[in-house]
This record gives C-alpha cells, sequence and structure tokens, in this order.
C-alpha cells in the first residue's frame, strides 16, 4: 500500500491526510477537525472518525498522539482530557472507524518523519526534535534510532515548574509577550536540554516553526539549530510510516 491515511491529534485540532509513505510526501489536502473539549476518548473518537470517512478511507491508520504511548496505551495526557490515561488509543479510534490503528507519541511520529525524510536524514549524531506548540514536544535519536516517549517539555523547569509552561507557543500566547521575549526563554530551555544531552542538532517543529527566521538570532547553543523542512506536516507523515512499519 503507498498511501496510508495518517493523522496528528493535537490539543486543539486534529489533522490527517494521506501520505505516500515511499516518498514521505501528501497525497492531496490536508483534512481538519476541532479537538473536542473536554476531549474524551468518545469525544474524539468521533471526532477522529470525520477525518476518516471525509478520505472515505479504509485500511491501516497510523495516529501521532500527545501522550507517552506503550503498546497503544495512553500512559498520560498533554493537553487532552485525564481519562486518556489508562486507556487503549488504538482500540478507541479502532472501534470508532472500523480501520486498524496504529498510534505512537505525536512528537515521536514528527521525529521519525524529519529523520527518513526531512533535514535530519543523514545525521548520524545526536539529534533532538522540539514540536513547538500548544505544548513542548521531544523526540531524540541517536545514530537514527529513536528512544521513544522521551516528553521532556515536562522537565520541571525552571523553579520546579513544566517547561512547556514556560516557553511552548501556549506560553507566549498566555502571557501575552512577544515573540522576541518568548524566544529568550526558549534559548534558555534549549541550553538546559543541552547540558543535559549534548545533542549536536536540535530541530524545531511544530507551529512555531514557521516563524523560525524571526528568531533564530537569539538561540544560542554550541549544537545546530535547524527548522523542520516538513514543517506543521511531520506528525501527519510520521504517523503514517509508523503504521507503515507496523504492518509491513
Amino acid at each position: 500500500m503507498n498511501a496510508i491515511l495518517g493523522i496528528d491529534v493535537g490539543a486543539s485540532g486534529i489533522k490527517g491526510a494521506l501520505v505516500d509513505v515511499h516518498n514521505g510526501r501528501l497525497q492531496g489536502e490536508r483534512f481538519r477537525v476541532p479537538t473536542p473539549h473536554p476531549s474524551t476518548p468518545e469525544a474524539m473518537g468521533g471526532a477522529f472518525a470525520e477525518i476518516v470517512e471525509f478520505f472515505n478511507y479504509k485500511g491501516p491508520i497510523g495516529c501521532g498522539f500527545p501522550a507517552i504511548v506503550k503498546h497503544g496505551v495512553a500512559q498520560s495526557a498533554a493537553n487532552i482530557d485525564e481519562s486518556w490515561i489508562g486507556t487503549n488509543a488504538e482500540q478507541v479510534f479502532g472501534q470508532h472507524t472500523g480501520c486498524p490503528v496504529f498510534v505512537t507519541n505525536d512528537a515521536d511520529a514528527a521525529g521519525m518523519a524529519e529523520m527518513r525524510y526531512g533535514v535530519g536524514k543523514g545525521e548520524e549524531g545526536v539529534v533532538m526534535l522540539i514540536t513547538i506548540g500548544t505544548g513542548l514536544g521531544t523526540a531524540l535519536f541517536y545514530k537514527g534510532m529513536m528512544i521513544p516517549n522521551t516528553e521532556l517539555g515536562h522537565l520541571l523547569w525552571p523553579h520546579g515548574k513544566s517547561a512547556e509552561a514556560y516557553a511552548s507557543s501556549g506560553a507566549r500566547e498566555r502571557l501575552k509577550i512577544s515573540r522576541k521575549e518568548w524566544a529568550e526563554r526558549f534559548n534558555g530551555y534549549l541550553l538546559h536540554l543541552e547540558r543535559l544531552f549534548s545533542p549536536d542538532l536540535f530541530i524545531l517543529g511544530g507551529g512555531e516553526s514557521k516563524f523560525f527566521e524571526q528568531y533564530k538570532s537569539q538561540l544560542h547553543t554550541q549544537a545546530r539549530v535547524i527548522p523542520a523542512k516538513l514543517l506543521n506536516n511531520a506528525g501527519i507523515i510520521g504517523a503514517a510510516v509508523y503504521a507503515a512499519e507496523q504492518t509491513s
């Protein structure tokens, strides 16, 4: 199967597209629905099914999900309803769509896409992808191999509070600060990660990556810092890749 449906579940929207997993490109346009509030399994299952129905799709589906995911079960709930904790996301989405669904952490999905088709391709050192949106997602690679579910947006930094509450796009919007002031905060976060992991490369993805040129001069790390090539499509592409790998 060349085209697999990839779906990226976020705190504000759920978006999907058909993906050619041989070249990592979308086949046609994305389709997006708002994330329900409250974002319970039943409500999100219905929204997820809307996307599948839009594409009139039958087959394996890949899903990037904002949680620690082990064997299809959500172990945390980042910016979604806490009732997801301990819930088998693959079963919930599978029951709503009648399709086999393969669920992985959303930042891990984005990282897989960038390492296979994007700016991370061929990078052999320590690479950290950070998705900057409502929260902060992370994916960590060494010699192309991924360490799953790193969730470093939840580091207790600074002042014993979650990093994403301090340095995400969501924090910038909530605090009504300028992108320049936000970039100073985000650079501090990168420096903290650099002390912990000594990466060779930071790849910045998520919605904030579109504005990289506006704040790149404020990022001062030893590691290289570059925007993701696949931008906001990385989660969809990586989700489809994950499904392809699980069914190959």
